[in-house]
């Protein structure tokens, strides 16, 4: 049968860039590594330095998931084989749409996983902090800030990571003006740090009686999570100023409403970090000390600096400068990447979630040397 010969050689044409994709993961090599970190965790003793062993642990987690992934597409391979060699048997072209699902879905599987290979930064696999900032513009670019919040929370969720809530400031009327909260799960910063930067949104305001077309900016600051283990950033307690006050969130609802919530200012650059949704001063001035390590591991990658000591000056305007996407909303609907110059004309779908285009566009850039990390 025509229709499935046809489907038969487009996935035929898959088996390569499997083959290929084995060798890029290093699956042979993983394996080896799994079966060692496993060794280590079957050892007398293993939980006697607690961090240690749950780092291990968690790296032995990642592995088996990349390794997993891959074998979950060979089987998918495999899946379709036998469906269209019985379809073919059959002469069921009723298997047609099933098949065609199926095969889109392997090639996005096999996509996905080849961007992962694009991901070699030393804090690529960690888990990401996302802090957004209305801009100038008050109520207007507050709105904007609730949008970006929920089309992160959304793309997220849709990709299987836990979302959590460090930190929320209620606009004045409606929206955001600032909130903070971590991604976990694997590659998290890989992905999203290249969502780093300033956000433009050109609109009709709902806020205007006049129907007058706004613009509105925020920003967004992307950072890898750090744990105590994993760097060697040091902050004197006479380099921070500490501050508590009262955590309020949204309806009340997200935090509790004590003055347990905890700012931190460096002093040197004047980097500011705040968390309020644990529930005692202690956790939220530990999440906030994190936030503010990994703040200035940011820093110092996106400058290309040799040591933490080396940033300086008002840090505030970081990642204030030229956006580094469009979204219109009118008189036409286009959301556009600056640097990769990735479009699409399908704005609901990014507001709801659909950045993989964009982050894609931005990960082969990357790699080709296009564009600076």
């Amino acid at each position: 049968m025509l229709a499935m010969e046809e489907r038969a050689l487009k996935l035929r044409d898959k088996k390569p860039e499997l083959d290929d994709l084995k060798s890029a993961l290093g699956i042979d090599r993983l394996k080896v590594q799994i079966e060692e970190l496993e060794q280590k965790a079957a050892q007398p003793g293993f939980w006697d330095n607690a961090e240690e062993s749950q780092k291990i642990l968690k790296k032995t987690g990642t592995l088996k998931g990349t390794v997993e992934e891959y074998e979950k597409l060979c089987s998918q391979y495999e899946d379709l084989e036998v469906m269209i060699e019985l379809a073919d048997e059959d002469g069921d072209e009723s298997a047609v749409p099933e098949i065609d699902k199926e095969l889109e879905s392997l090639e996005k599987g096999i996509e996905t996983a080849r961007l992962e290979t694009l991901l070699t930064g030393e804090y690529d696999e960690k888990d990401a902090i996302l802090t957004f900032h209305a801009g100038a513009g008050g109520t207007e670019a507050q709105d904007w800030v609730s949008m970006l919040y929920r089309m992160y929370t959304r793309w997220a969720e849709d990709h299987g990571y836990k979302v959590s809530v460090l930190d929320y400031q209620e606009g004045d009327e409606a929206g955001i003006k600032s909130a903070s909260i971590q991604i976990e799960g694997k590659n998290a910063y890989g992905f999203l740090k290249s969502e780093n930067g300033i956000h433009r949104l050109v609109r009709v305001s709902p806020f205007d009686a006049s129907g007058r077309r706004q613009t509105s900016f925020a920003s967004l600051e992307v950072m890898p999570t750090m744990e105590e283990v994993d760097t060697n950033i040091v902050v004197r307690p006479e380099d921070i100023r500490v501050e508590v006050y009262r955590a309020s969130g949204a309806g009340g609802q997200k935090v509790n409403k004590t003055s347990s919530a905890v700012r931190i200012i460096h002093l040197a650059t004047g980097i500011v970090v705040s968390c309020q949704v644990e529930r005692s001063q202690y956790q939220n001035k530990d999440v906030a000390m994190r936030m503010l390590k990994s703040k200035l591991l940011a820093i110092k990658i996106q400058q290309h600096l040799d040591k933490i000591e080396d940033i300086k000056g008002d840090q505030k305007q970081i990642g204030w400068g030229s956006q580094i996407r469009s979204y219109v909303f009118m008189p036409y609907t286009m959301v556009k990447d600056h640097r990769t110059n990735y479009e699409t004309g399908n704005v609901d779908a990014v507001m709801d979630g659909d950045l993989d285009g964009f982050i894609n566009a931005y990960l082969k850039a990357l790699a080709h040397g296009e564009i600076k990390d």
